[in-house]
């Protein structure tokens, strides 16, 4: 371990005294000499600001796709920048209309116009203003609900925050809840909430349970069903092959526009272009950030169907809204560069080999230690559910603080790791290896054998 430095006491007493994080108490930090101080990056390490080296196995938030310091990337922000920092109102820029292009071609079915944002809670929250506004112009201003479901997450802005009710963070200081929220069962087969036994009956099941809510609500209330294709908060829940189908059926059935959230699972997250492409579903609206410039600047988009954007057409038929930061040029010229890198790099190919080589290897550990649940997740979007029971999937109690002590165990291994409770979240740069790969199995297998021997669990 190395020294603290005079560097770091320095600048961690600066964030300390004037920065406000998430999720962190700055009270708690400065107890625990936190918060890290990264200074440089290269792949999926990170070096801080004492010169220890780390592994950032979620790569940011599961977002630094194609892995730190990719110098063609920083190199086209530059030029562009050079060239045009911004753009007169009312125009645009060739970046910005080869992205938009460029977008159309990846995107399946009859995706094709976006409307450009700087960050994924934008893309979800425009979404959801465009599936209203859509009802409207068709006829239909009672149509403003949305149902999304339970313990997801989709965003921290004003109607983002509400949707899912995600596991783990407190909204109480925010209430009164937005008006409009409905919250149909996860299909989350481990853990299914209408009692199936395999991942096929979850998924029928859910989808039921969610069609049961539309006609409940009346579908004449309902504007959209916004989802993740796999469930990225609760690591990587990966529904039975039945409910993408079926929920696309529901949707057209009753009028409600389906939103597919690709902001995490987007750009070869899950070994597919996009998490929706496994199920061969087109969604009305996809909304996709993070992966779009692998987090080198803010950016993020929401793409919608021909038929949702002919709505829209005519003169005076405009969609109310305009963001700052929403199509920058030097935000475009970042995401047509990382696209590039994806695809020359193959990427998205590696996604799904190093992500299928991945998984063998954590069920490997669940074989081996008996606090693991359930091991799930495809692609390179993954995640390990411990459990104090194996057999009736009890969990640890908060109490016993299992999520932060194995944090706590893993910056012992060199490894930047977050939880969530008794879920251990994998999301690692698209970028990495098998060597790669073998290093963070090792370090998880240490960790967790470690605390495996500290708590009370049951074979």
């Amino acid at each position: 371990m190395a020294t603290t430095t005079g560097k770091t006491e320095e600048l961690r007493d600066l964030a300390n005294e004037h920065l406000w994080m998430p999720f962190r108490s700055w009270v708690d930090m400065e107890r625990h000499d936190e918060p890290l101080v990264i200074e440089r990056s290269k792949g999926i390490h990170v070096w801080d600001s004492d010169g220890r080296e780390w592994i950032d196995v979620n790569g940011g938030y599961t977002s630094v796709s194609v892995g730190y310091g990719r110098t063609e990337i920083a190199q086209a922000m530059r030029d562009q920048m050079r060239t045009l920092p911004y753009w007169p109102e009312g125009t645009t820029t060739p970046p910005l209309a080869r992205l938009v292009k460029k977008l159309a071609e990846l995107t399946p079915g009859s995706l094709e116009r976006t409307w450009p944002v700087s960050g994924g809670s934008e893309a979800n929250e425009t979404a959801i203003k465009i599936a209203r506004a859509y009802h409207k112009r068709r006829g239909e201003p009672g149509r403003y609900k949305i149902v999304s479901l339970k313990g997801t997450y989709h965003g921290g802005t004003g109607v983002t925050m509400w949707l899912g009710r995600p596991a783990g963070i407190n909204l109480s200081d925010f209430e009164p809840e937005y008006p409009g929220m409905v919250y149909a069962p996860l299909p989350n087969p481990y853990r299914c909430e209408k009692g199936g036994k395999t991942p096929s009956e979850c998924s029928v099941r859910c989808a039921k349970a969610l069609e049961d809510l539309i006609v409940f609500h009346g579908p004449q209330t309902v504007a959209a069903v916004i989802a993740e294709p796999v469930c990225s908060g609760l690591g990587g829940v990966v529904p039975g092959d039945e409910y993408w189908p079926l929920v696309r059926r529901i949707c057209d059935k009753h009028g409600v526009l389906l939103i597919d959230d690709e902001v995490v699972c987007g750009f070869g997250r899950t070994g597919r272009w996009f998490g929706i492409d496994h199920w061969d579903v087109v969604p009305d609206i996809m909304t996709m950030a993070k992966g779009l410039g692998s987090s080198y600047v803010p950016v993020g988009a929401a793409v919608v169907t021909r038929e949702v954007a002919d709505a829209f057409a005519g003169e005076q038929n405009i969609l109310r809204q305009a963001l700052t930061y929403g199509g920058h040029p030097v935000a475009a010229a970042v995401a047509l560069k990382n696209i590039e890198v994806i695809e020359e790099e193959k990427m998205v190919e590696n996604s799904a080999k190093m992500g299928a080589y991945f998984l063998g290897q954590l069920r490997g550990l669940e074989e081996k230690h008996h606090i693991i649940g359930e091991v799930r997740g495809l692609g390179l979007l993954m995640g390990i559910e411990l459990v104090a029971d194996r057999k009736t999937k009890a969990k640890f109690p908060a109490s016993l603080r299992v999520g932060e002590r194995l944090v706590e165990k893993f910056r012992k291994q060199g490894l930047l790791l977050r939880t969530l409770g008794n879920i251990i979240q994998l999301g690692p740069p698209m970028c990495i290896t098998k060597t790669e790969v073998d290093e963070i199995v090792r370090g998880l297998d240490t960790a967790i054998g470690e605390i495996e021997t500290e708590l009370p669990a049951k074979a």
